[in-house]
């Protein structure tokens, strides 16, 4: 999990552009889709120069753009577009919360993508932004992946009414596909919490306080990454202004209502699931006092028994000349019976009671 730090004296103006985060090697590609219900184009390897020949701003547009670390090249998509600098920062500076931001004829978003990192209990995390201006929809993400597969064979294969749609429609698939990562890395830690519960009923190892506090913070950060989205969203939902995200038709708003009710089940199950790992982290205190319990119990049965013994031998201890029974015959064996009978009558008492 990446925490912002804060470097004193590093003050960067809007002009200086750096991208903050961890694919520094990845190359920038560009692939473009432009399609409409009848008609479909796509092209991939082509040089900013050439999106005015292809870009059609009749149909629906979507330029899609794999790694930030060409400053040169994104730039170029900036200048092309007029995007203003503050925007390009926001989508290079990876620290930033999710937001909804519209400014004069652009509306940004940008959203942090979560899926569980191999077979660690990591979460890796990547930040994908979104600008739609004049019916193109552009989308800047850190590394190539696959989130958006599916979406780009509906296009192709012309499934759904995804073709019959705008870019704003696009935009709401698009997220939605994002909080589906939600869903699968959510699914993965309710696993691992299942099975530490199953470890704590079984052992009492550090290791496992230390995977439960993994875990817990795991689902903070995830409640980080979805509680800015979920007031995004609202603020779409919630719009009743004309003059605000105008590039959203009115009969679109009811899907961004949607993902903003997923956003509320998303996060009424991290509070589930944190429950339910508070009470691992209880049910772990809990073993390990009740073991401490049986410990100290063994140990006090026993010491129970020893102190009478211990009376008798150190009474025969004592070096006075007249103890008469010293001199009896049988005085040893007499001794040692009483003391075995003495522990035997203990245990038979502390059975009766129950103590162990």
């Amino acid at each position: 999990m990446r925490k912002i730090k804060y470097k004193k004296g590093r003050k960067l103006q809007p002009y200086n552009l750096e991208y903050t985060g961890i694919h520094k090697k990845t190359d920038s590609e560009i692939q473009l889709f432009v399609y409409d219900d009848l008609n479909f184009a796509e092209f991939a390897d082509f040089n900013v120069s050439d999106l005015k020949k292809h870009i059609n701003t009749q149909k629906t547009n979507w330029l899609n753009i794999h790694g930030l670390n060409d400053l040169d090249f994104l730039k170029s998509i900036s200048d092309y577009f007029k995007i203003d600098n503050f925007m390009l920062a926001d989508i290079l500076n990876t620290t930033r919360r999710t937001k909804i931001e519209e400014q004069h004829d652009i509306l940004f978003f940008n959203i942090k993508s979560l899926l569980p990192a191999g077979d660690t209990d990591n979460i890796s995390a990547e930040q994908i932004s979104f600008l739609i201006k004049d019916g193109v929809l552009i989308s800047f993400q850190e590394k190539r992946s696959d989130y958006f597969t599916h979406i780009r064979e509906r296009i192709r294969t012309h499934s759904g009414i995804v073709r019959t749609k705008k870019s704003d429609y696009l935009l709401y698939i698009l997220l939605d596909a994002i909080m589906e990562n939600f869903y699968i890395t959510l699914e993965s830690e309710e696993d691992n919490i299942e099975e530490l519960i199953d470890q704590t009923k079984n052992s009492t190892d550090p290791i496992i306080l230390e995977k439960i506090e993994k875990h817990r913070d795991n689902f903070n950060f995830l409640k980080r990454a979805i509680i800015p989205l979920r007031d995004s969203l609202y603020d779409i939902k919630s719009i009743k202004d004309d003059d605000v995200f105008n590039v959203i038709e009115a009969e679109n708003f009811t899907f961004f209502a949607r993902l903003h009710q997923k956003s509320l089940e998303l996060l009424e199950q991290i509070e589930s699931d944190m429950s339910s790992l508070h009470s691992a982290s209880d049910y772990y205190f809990s073993a390990q006092s009740h073991k401490m319990n049986e410990i100290m119990k063994t140990l006090t049965i026993v010491s129970a028994i020893f102190i009478p013994l211990t009376f008798i031998v150190g009474v025969y201890g004592m070096n006075f000349d007249y103890m008469p029974e010293l001199r009896y015959e049988h005085g040893y064996y007499t001794v040692v019976g009483g003391m075995v009978l003495i522990v035997l009558g203990m245990i038979y008492y502390f059975k009766r009671r129950r103590w162990f």
